[in-house]
């Protein structure tokens, strides 16, 4: 599918027949989603929105979104708002290809060897190597002064914010890090900005901090990734599924100094997710337990799509390495795990959890 730098029109929704809304009323089942952030690894999570928005039987009423998460969360409720779910399908396709494209113009590239070998690391790129070495010493405001950010005009040229502000169906949150406070700051559901999507996915060492109403803010993941707690306060559905793209779980212990910091990201990029899991968990057991009136605190229903054994493979190189068939891969490993979770796991939704919250984020 071509790519294209047009915004789109709004499209006449389609009408449906009274047998098929009474279907629809009947089968559908109603939730919010969790997307983290992750680089290029959002491109799983670009496979599993691809495939809940085939599901007609899914209704997206909230998404809380970090990053890569926030601008996948902006292309898909644009394309809801403009034309439906296959626009929305269409708008996440041809945004990561556009990703795709721009990258190939920059220096973040895997060397032919590793490319013929099908590797996907960028740790023996050379190209890597010097800008790693090189933002261990200079800041952004020294190595981009115009603060060049490719991804900005993609997002700029793809969606009308303006327009998605007045018709967007879904509640939409984005997570930001207040720099200066280093608390977490969540925009939404009111009218988002470019900025403020930006601001979630500013990495410091690569871009200048994205100011909003004259406050810096850095990329989401170093306080919420993602924050939860928007679903709870502004949502009716009790179900939250988690798109996990940073594996939780590493069985080898990390010797290298590459492999150390790639865990120490992982570790800290999932804290705050923890912690809020161990919250939820907590509230859950003293709603069940007769503690708390479950009429006045709602219960939380967990669920998640992940595929730890396809992300666990990549280091944090590979968060940076936007070759599209590796995004296309990844795109293909979300179709898959969503597929799946949805098969396994539909009966469950309003009803319990199917995430082992406290196998997970506690023991």
């Amino acid at each position: 599918m071509p790519a294209t730098s047009k915004k789109t029109k709004p499209q006449s929704p389609r009408k449906k027949s009274t047998e098929a809304l009474q279907k629809d009323h009947c089968d559908v089942r109603v939730i919010s989603l969790a997307l983290q952030g992750g680089g290029a690894h959002g491109a799983f999570t670009w496979g599993v929105l691809d495939q809940l928005l085939m599901d007609e039987r899914l209704r997206i009423e909230a998404v809380t979104a970090t990053s890569a998460g926030a601008m996948n969360a902006a292309m898909m409720a644009y394309g809801l708002a403009t034309g439906g779910r296959d626009e929305a399908r269409k708008l996440l396709r041809i945004f990561w290809r556009r990703v795709s494209q721009a990258s190939s113009m920059s220096m973040l590239q895997a060397t032919p060897f590793e490319k013929m070998m099908g590797a996907r690391s960028l740790d023996y790129s050379p190209s890597f190597m010097a800008m790693d070495m090189m933002t261990r010493f200079f800041s952004p405001y020294q190595l981009n002064w115009f603060d060049v950010n490719p991804l900005r005009n993609i997002v700029a040229e793809m969606v009308d914010f303006d327009y998605l502000a007045k018709h967007n169906p879904i509640k939409l949150f984005v997570n930001a890090t207040q720099v200066k406070t280093g608390k977490v700051k969540v925009f939404g559901p009111e009218a988002l900005t470019l900025d403020m999507v930006m601001a979630s996915a500013c990495l410091p060492f690569l871009f200048k901090a994205v100011e909003v109403d004259g406050e810096p803010y850095w990329d989401g993941g170093y306080s919420g990734n993602p924050a939860i707690f928007p679903l709870f306060y502004h949502c009716q559905s009790s179900d939250v599924v988690l798109v996990q793209i940073n594996p939780m779980v590493r069985e080898m212990v990390p010797t290298k100094a590459p492999e150390i910091i790639d865990r120490i990201n992982e570790i800290s990029f999932n804290s705050n997710l923890m912690s809020e899991m161990r919250a939820i968990d907590f509230v859950s057991r003293l709603i069940h337990s007769g503690h708390l009136d479950a009429k006045s605190y709602k219960p939380m229903l967990v669920h998640m799509i992940e595929a730890p054994a396809v992300l666990g493979e990549y280091d944090y190189s590979t968060k940076l390495n936007a070759d599209w068939d590796f995004l296309v891969h990844l795109h293909d490993a979300g179709v898959q795990a969503a597929t799946e979770w949805v098969d396994a796991n539909f009966d469950k939704l309003g009803v319990e959890s199917s995430a082992p919250i406290r196998e997970t984020f506690l023991l």
